[in-house]
C-alpha cells in the first residue's frame, strides 16, 4: 500500500526505529473522521490524537477517494503534476504520523508547530529524492510551489494561520539552503546526515538551526 511505502522511505531515510505500522491507524471514512474530531474541520487529512493518562489514541484520516486516486496513478512509478497535489496530502499525513511516533517512542514531547514544519521539510526533499530517482530533474519552480505558492484556508484560527506561517516560513528557509544539493545530487551522504541531524532537533533546535545554519 502507498502509504505504507512513504512510511517506509521516511523511516530509511532518517534512519528511525518505529513499531507502529502506519496501515494499522489509517482511517478512510470520512464519517468516523468528524465523529472522532467533532470540532475540527472536514479536511482530507488529518492526524487525530486524543492523549490522557500518558497514553495516547491516534488515527491517521485520509480521505478515501484521495487513497483511490493514488491507488491508480502511484507517484512512486511516475510523480507529475497528475498526481503532486495529491501526493503532497498523504505525505503530509504520514509524515505527521511517523513524527509524532518516533517522538512517542523516545519519550519526548511534540508540538503542532514541529510536526508542521517537519513535514514541510520531508515533502521538500521526497519530491527532490522521488524524481531523480525516476530520472527526473527536479523543477526549479518547486520551492515556489511549496513555500510560496500556498493559500491557507479561511477558517482557520488566528492561532492556526500563525503556526502554519510559522512553519512555512522556517522550511522555506531551510530548504532554499538544501536546495543546491538536493537538484544536483551532489554530496547527498553529507546532506542525509543533515537531514537526519535535523530530525531530531526539538522545535526551539530546529529554529536555531535554521537561523544560524
Amino acid at each position: 500500500m502507498l502509504i505504507g511505502n512513504l512510511q517506509a522511505w521516511l523511516t530509511d531515510f532518517y534512519a528511525l526505529e518505529i513499531a507502529y505500522p502506519i496501515q494499522d491507524f489509517l482511517i478512510t471514512d470520512r464519517c468516523l473522521a468528524l465523529a472522532l474530531d467533532r470540532d475540527g474541520r472536514d479536511n482530507d487529512e488529518k492526524l487525530l490524537i486524543a492523549e490522557h493518562n500518558g497514553e495516547a489514541e491516534v488515527s491517521l484520516y485520509l480521505k478515501r477517494e484521495l487513497i483511490e486516486r493514488l491507488a491508480l496513478n502511484d507517484p512512486t512509478a511516475r510523480l507529475d503534476e497528475r498526481n503532486l497535489a495529491d501526493f503532497w496530502t498523504a505525505l503530509e499525513g504520514v509524515s505527521h504520523f511517523t513524527y509524532y511516533a518516533f517522538r512517542a517512542t523516545h519519550d519526548r514531547s511534540v508540538t503542532l508547530l514541529e510536526m508542521e514544519l517537519q513535514a514541510e521539510v520531508d515533502k521538500f526533499v521526497a519530491t527532490t529524492a522521488l524524481l531523480r530517482d525516476q530520472g527526473e530533474r527536479p523543477p526549479a519552480a518547486l520551492h515556489h510551489w511549496l513555500f510560496e505558492q500556498t493559500r491557507l484556508v479561511d477558517e482557520l484560527s488566528a492561532g492556526e494561520q500563525e503556526r502554519y506561517e510559522r512553519a512555512n516560513h522556517y522550511a522555506g528557509k531551510y530548504c532554499r539552503k538544501l536546495w543546491p544539493q538536493l537538484s544536483s545530487g551532489v554530496g547527498w551522504n553529507e546532506l542525509q546526515r543533515e537531514l537526519r541531524y535535523f530530525y531530531r532537533l526539538t522545535r526551539g533546535a530546529k529554529i536555531d538551526h535554521i537561523e544560524t545554519g
